[in-house]
This record gives structure tokens, C-alpha cells and sequence, in this order.
């Protein structure tokens, strides 16, 4: 059973819906596509982004947990500031170590993705949130050229390298464009992995000294 109702979806979604997420909704979790590796790098290159989607179970879920969130909280961001970011960046505006998305470790924060896209089992949906601005064409809300290099840069060197010689083939980012966003407030891109191990996740996503608060 649905834990939102199809028919009142859209009005009663906590964020707004793609007409992706709206079709999304009047389907069943059998008669869902996932997206496998080929489909993602169709997707990214393309920059095809609004496509992507959410199993229909996993949507209605995430629409009624950020409602929860949103009335426990007051909002999305308050919820992560306090439970997922690094407590040494305290609250927004923030005050990053580097004016260069992704330079400095202590201005990032890698974790594995709480709702991510439906994807096949094989993948994993990482999210790797940054108190530095990345910044965005206005006319777009797209990258601007700079700021994609950066983050190219930064994938590449944290992920890619670290996976050895295969590792270009075993790693896709994107960063949604600023309509697509359920989180607006807080920077981030999506990272997405195939066949990556637990222990390689595990590094990635671990806790660094520089995110804690001193004793």
C-alpha cells in the first residue's frame, strides 16, 4: 500500500514534482525501470537531468519524510545541519576553509545518499555535500565552466584515482541543475559508483578529525 495516496501526490508534495516524479506516482514499484550503468551515463551526458527518478515506493516514502522533517525541523536544511553535515561548520552563511569548491577536505563531506535514485544493485548514490559556493550560471542554473572543472578536478581525485585503473570507468557525477533541487540551500553533487566495495565506501564516507567539534 502507497504511504501517499496517488491522487493527492502532487498537491500534497512537500517539494516540487518533475512531471517525471508526477508519472512516477501512478506507477507500481513492478512496473518501475531502474536505471542501470548505461542509462546513467546517457543520462549525465546528455545533461538530461529532469529524467532521472526515484522508485514509486522510495518517492512517496521521501515525500512523507520530508514533510515529517520539514514540520520537526522547519526545514530541510535545518534537519541536515544538524545530523548529517560536519558540526564544525555550524550554520549558514558558512565560512569555508577555500573559495575553490572541494580544495580543502575540512569544506566537504562525502556520505552515501539517504533517498537515492532507483537505481540497479550494482550502483551506489553517493552525495557529497560543500560549504563553499559552487557557482552556478543564473540565466541557466546550470555549472559555469569553472566550477565544473573544479569538481571534475576533485572527482577525479578522490574517487577515480582511488580506484586504480579501471577507476574512470567506475565513476559518474552530476550536479542537479538549481530547478531540480530538493535541497537548494546547501551545496552538493551526486556521485554515482559501480562495483565499488564496502570497504572503499566505508573510506570514502568516513568521519574526518577536521569535521568534528574539539572536546
Amino acid at each position: 500500500m502507497s504511504d501517499l495516496p496517488v491522487k493527492h501526490a502532487s498537491e500534497d508534495a512537500p517539494f516540487p514534482l518533475t512531471d517525471v516524479d508526477k508519472w512516477i506516482l501512478s506507477l507500481t514499484d513492478e512496473e518501475y525501470q531502474y536505471h542501470d550503468w548505461e542509462d546513467m551515463k546517457k543520462v549525465i551526458g546528455e545533461n538530461n537531468l529532469s529524467v532521472l527518478k526515484r522508485k514509486p515506493s522510495d518517492l512517496r516514502r521521501y515525500m512523507k519524510w520530508t514533510a515529517e522533517t520539514k514540520a520537526e525541523y522547519g526545514s530541510m536544511p535545518n534537519y541536515l545541519i544538524r545530523h548529517r553535515l560536519p558540526q564544525t561548520w555550524g550554520s549558514p552563511p558558512f565560512a569555508p576553509a577555500s573559495n575553490i569548491p572541494f580544495h580543502d577536505q575540512s569544506d566537504y563531506r562525502v556520505l552515501i545518499n539517504d533517498w537515492p535514485y532507483g537505481l540497479t544493485p550494482n550502483l551506489t548514490h553517493i552525495v557529497v555535500w560543500s560549504r563553499t559556493t559552487i557557482e552556478t550560471d543564473p540565466e541557466t542554473g546550470d555549472m559555469t565552466p569553472e566550477s565544473r572543472s573544479a569538481v571534475t578536478g576533485f572527482v577525479k581525485r578522490f574517487f577515480v584515482d582511488s580506484l586504480g585503473l579501471d577507476g574512470e570507468d567506475k565513476v559518474l557525477w552530476f550536479k542537479n541543475w538549481v530547478a531540480l533541487q530538493s535541497v537548494r540551500a546547501l551545496e552538493h553533487i551526486h556521485v554515482i559508483v559501480r562495483d565499488v566495495e564496502k570497504d572503499i565506501l566505508n573510506e570514502w564516507t568516513k568521519e574526518l578529525d577536521c569535521h568534528k567539534l574539539p572536546n
